[in-house]
């Protein structure tokens, strides 16, 4: 087990230890006002982790608080994992980023495009291109989310099975349900959060020869040293499950158990988009390797090198054509990210204009979140990562992000 504890007097690193505080106290107003059941908050600045932080309970009803330990549900934290697993699979030369996914996913040829109708009587076109796997890296590929409901391709996932938690069958099996259901767009024209690094946990299947979980086992969580996490929480350690919240109508933090059992044995699909639990602890050290230090390079922790430097550098930059930010590029329906002033890379949003996103923050700063309000960001130009662990659905729920960043900006003096 990987343990949660700090690592360096905040001052030696830049922060003002009075001004850290000052997260504990906002942080604890959403506790205490019912929006939060509980939460744990990590900075950590040129690799060692200079504050942590907690508050309430993992689990209300049972009484019991957040530990360090406490195992999280990180839904789409999951997806820089699996673009980590990709782009260590293409440094290999297992694939060219622009290489079709039919060559490993057959189903995906011959795709076809959404032209009009409705999600009973779709009129579709030919793809111009193929989806390529740079498309899947950067959620331009023309797949969607049944749970957007914003359009009548979403509606067809739904039909199909694929809605908020649902995933029916294994991995492979929702590849091809997916390929068979029309583009929202011509790939490489739009950007939109999709199902994307789902199919890219096929590719990482197909072209490694591994289960995906082995992947992860065996070549991050193992290196790394991240033994918590993972697809499912063993029976002996669900007692340290936090317990899962939904927003209810007034505003107040309520149990939410139609997802919360989903983690509690072995899934029939092994979700690279957002299946994986795990720990502050665990997640701080997958950051610290993507983290360039002036005594490491990005890439590396604890002579472990997962990634050249240069590939994490390609990854962290922005791809969307004309360096267009989310909002003129994208659909707005994700809640992990703002859009202006956003671009995205490979599996990540990275930040393009600070002045645009009106937060106080870095160029090139590289962050996502999760479903249950979790979320992570890396900042290369400061030698920061921070993060926040609680479990409420949905994402939108509460300001979190934005007044997590202005108030750890805010402490480094």
């Amino acid at each position: 087990m990987s343990e949660l504890k700090v690592e360096v007097d905040p001052a030696e690193v830049g922060f003002a230890t009075d001004r850290l505080h000052r997260l504990d106290d906002h942080f604890r107003h959403y506790v205490d006002d019912g929006l939060l059941k509980g939460w744990l908050l990590t900075v950590s600045r040129r690799g060692q982790l200079a504050y942590v932080a907690s508050y309430g309970q993992r689990d209300a009803e049972a009484g019991l608080p957040v530990e360090p330990d406490t195992l999280w549900r990180i839904y789409s934290m999951t997806k820089p994992v699996t673009s980590v697993a990709t782009m260590m699979l293409y440094e290999q030369g297992a694939f060219e980023l622009t290489d079709p996914v039919s060559k490993f996913i057959p189903s995906f040829k011959d795709m076809r495009v959404f032209a009009g109708g409705s999600d009973q009587r779709p009129v579709t076109v030919p793809a111009t291109e193929p989806v390529r796997i740079w498309h899947l890296l950067t959620h331009t590929s023309g797949l969607t989310y049944g749970f957007h409901r914003s359009h009548p391709v979403d509606g067809m996932y739904r039909a199909a099975g694929f809605d908020l938690g649902l995933r029916p069958g294994t991995l492979e099996e929702a590849c091809d349900s997916w390929a068979s259901l029309p583009l929202l767009f011509q790939p490489g024209t739009e950007w939109n959060y999709s199902v994307a690094t789902d199919v890219l946990g096929r590719v990482v299947e197909v072209a490694s020869g591994q289960s995906l979980d082995d992947f992860f086992a065996q070549r991050i969580f193992g290196p790394l040293g991240m033994t918590d996490t993972a697809f499912y929480v063993k029976p002996d350690e669900l007692d340290r499950l936090a317990a899962l919240y939904a927003r209810g109508l007034d505003g107040k933090a309520g149990r939410f158990n139609a997802l919360a059992e989903e983690v509690r044995k072995p899934p029939a699909m092994l979700s690279g988009g957002g299946g994986l639990v795990s720990t502050a602890a665990d997640y701080n050290r997958f950051l610290n390797m993507l983290l360039p230090r002036a005594d490491s390079p990005a890439g590396e922790l604890d002579d472990s090198r997962l990634l050249s430097p240069r590939t994490v550098s390609y990854m962290g930059r922005n791809h969307l054509p004309g360096n267009k930010d989310l909002e003129q590029f994208g659909r707005a329906l994700n809640a992990e990210s703002p859009q202006r002033g956003v671009g995205f890379g490979l599996g990540f949003a990275v930040v393009i204009d600070p002045a645009s996103l009106r937060s106080v923050c870095s160029e090139g700063e590289l962050s996502w979140g999760g479903a249950a309000s979790t979320a992570f960001w890396i900042d290369p130009a400061e030698e920061l990562t921070a993060t926040f662990f609680t479990q409420l659905i949905p994402s939108s729920a509460h300001p979190i992000r934005p007044q997590l960043r202005q108030l750890v900006y805010q402490a480094l003096v």
